[in-house]
């Protein structure tokens, strides 16, 4: 939690009003500057009309006190005039503080690696050479079997297409012009019975 701190300026006073000729009227205003120049000649003012407030800075601690002693709860303009000291108001530290760490999960990557830890290397891709051996070796129409079926597993096998001027030759052309679609030939489950263990 932040500390909130209070800090009172002893040279500076502020006057609440409520009659609002002192910010709207120049022969008010010169009555008013009046009364706390007589504690000080060279006080200077700010006003804070939407606040109904004036501030008053004067030269010394001691011209402030006196004119708060004086001047609070006095009448101007047939009305009450209340002057405090002014006080400065700081909430929390000067400076931005990080996060609370409740909430640092949320972040990724973390900003520090833990302790021991280390880049992991990629993995060298495999190549199967044997196979890409098999395959530039093959010609049109021709097929390579890449696993041997057993009972329980089916036999993988590679069929090569034909190449686009073959099949462009072939006495199977439509009338357009076009060749038909390769069919795509399934291959056959094995007969697979389950044993049952006893």
């Amino acid at each position: 939690m932040h500390l909130k701190t209070v800090k009172c300026n002893q040279n500076c006073v502020i006057a609440t009003l409520a009659d609002l000729e002192v910010f709207n009227n120049p022969v008010s205003q010169a009555g008013f500057e009046a009364l706390f120049r007589s504690f000080d000649a060279e006080a200077t003012f700010q006003y804070f009309k939407s606040f109904r407030r004036v501030r008053v800075n004067f030269g010394t601690a001691a011209a402030a006190t006196e004119a708060r002693a004086r001047l609070h709860k006095s009448e101007f303009n047939g009305k009450e005039m209340r002057v405090h000291f002014a006080q400065s108001v700081h909430i929390g530290s000067a400076r931005l503080e990080p996060p609370k760490p409740d909430k640092q999960f949320l972040i990724s990557p973390p900003a520090s690696p833990p302790v021991g830890w280390q880049q992991a290397l990629d993995a060298t891709p495999v190549v199967n050479y044997d196979l890409l051996c098999a395959i530039s070796k093959l010609g049109p129409g021709e097929k390579y079997e890449l696993h041997t079926g057993t009972s329980t597993t089916p036999s993988v096998v590679v069929h090569v297409c034909e190449n686009e001027q073959e099949s462009s030759n072939s006495d199977d052309d439509d009338d357009d012009g076009k060749t038909p679609p390769p069919k795509i030939i399934q291959t056959r489950r094995p007969d697979y019975t389950p044993a049952v263990l006893h």
